[in-house]
């Protein structure tokens, strides 16, 4: 299992990386919320689940749906 936690944080580290990277806004905002999915499943593995109940809701959930509602607020009519 451990093999399989180090995977998962490379997943992790990988997925912030092309976050930040990535040009298109709304890859960005997938790429976080991925993030924030792996972050939940390690806090689960780690023992914590009331932690990783509150990061999979706000973090990304919650958090996802604020970034493209703002998304699609903020662009442009044509």
């Amino acid at each position: 299992m451990i093999a399989a936690d180090v995977i998962l944080c490379v997943l992790t580290l990988a997925a912030a990386v092309a976050a930040v990277v990535v040009r298109g806004l709304l890859s960005a905002i997938i790429l976080v919320g991925v993030v924030s999915l792996f972050a939940s499943y390690l806090f689960l593995r780690m023992g914590a689940p009331d932690v990783a109940m509150t990061e999979a809701a706000i973090g990304s959930a919650l958090s996802t749906v604020i970034f493209l509602v703002a998304l699609r607020r903020t662009r442009r009519k044509s």
